[in-house]
């Protein structure tokens, strides 16, 4: 079963978390152990996960699974596209990259997924240039009336590049193509970064998406370094995010971190679970009524 809370938010978790061997199954019971309330699906640029957009019946198996644990798949980490960007000047890799995203919309509605969340980049092994762009537009707008037809909502991760790294910049492609079904969906760790290389404040920059934030990666990082960092030994200010993302409507938000195989995962994801339950749980507080709510974020 899921764990409820009296905060009125969600709390998921990010499927790499878990080791690559256990069945997705598995990942949505180990989940709900921890104390996570979804689990994020991984669609990344390797040939196995890629795999999971050709799924037919498996995904009459997975709704199954998701109605027997009690812990739905509410979103999907489109990472493909590193492979296979959306602005690739390679006529092939920008059609691939189309595929793919074709899929993953197809997918997401067979599973009853309401995000996906899509990567930041125009490109990402290649440089970017003003053709990357041009291109990436071209392909935005079409993967949004993809989107759009299946109800789906797409949403920019903020990334550790410099095209998409901040909420500010996202919103430029959203207003570009003003949809429903184009929003953001920042990641703490990298918007903390980007704060420090342009001398801002990642809640400044959170605040920007006002009305466009779909749901929170919380990641922790460091300066220069933006994964795999536990939390609390980086330098993301949790609980001004939280506060912030939550004034500004978010109520989905996902631990985002990674499976170490010589830890004892399990007792990374109940520990993690508790960090994070117990930073919404005290942002959520001060959405009380009665508590002054004016001022900065």
């Amino acid at each position: 079963m899921t764990n409820q809370n009296a905060h009125g938010y969600k709390l998921g978790l990010y499927e790499k978390s878990m080791p690559g061997s256990l069945s997705i199954a598995g990942k949505l019971e180990e989940a709900g152990k921890a104390g996570f309330d979804y689990l994020e699906l991984s669609i990344d640029e390797s040939g196995e996960k890629l795999g999971r957009l050709e799924w037919k019946g498996e995904t009459a198996a997975l709704r199954h699974d998701m109605e027997k644990t009690g812990v739905p798949i509410l979103s999907i980490c489109l990472s493909g596209h590193r492979r296979f960007p959306l602005g690739d000047p390679d006529p092939a890799v920008s059609g691939r990259s189309l595929e793919i995203m074709e899929g993953a919309v197809s997918l997401a509605s067979r599973l009853g997924v309401r995000i996906i969340q899509i990567a930041g980049y125009d490109v990402y092994y290649k440089e970017s240039s003003e053709d990357t762009r041009r291109i990436f537009a071209v392909n935005l707008e079409r993967s949004v009336e993809m989107a759009a037809r299946e109800g789906i909502m797409l949403a920019f991760e903020t990334m550790e590049t410099p095209f998409i790294d901040t909420v500010e910049k996202a919103m430029y492609w959203i207003r570009r193509f003003p949809s429903p079904y184009l929003q953001a969906y920042p990641d703490t760790g990298n918007i903390t970064n980007a704060a420090l290389i342009y001398g801002s404040r990642a809640e400044e920059d959170l605040a920007k998406g006002a009305g466009h934030l779909a749901a929170l990666h919380l990641k922790e990082s460091k300066p220069g370094i933006y994964r795999e960092v536990p939390y609390g030994e980086g330098h993301v200010d949790f609980a001004a995010l939280a506060k912030t993302a939550l004034r500004l409507g978010v109520r989905l938000f996902t631990g985002e971190f990674w499976y170490n195989e010589g830890g004892d995962w399990r007792k990374v994801l109940r520990k993690n679970s508790k960090f994070l339950r117990g930073v919404l749980d005290a942002a959520a507080e001060t959405l009380k009524p009665g508590l002054d709510m004016t001022g900065p974020p």
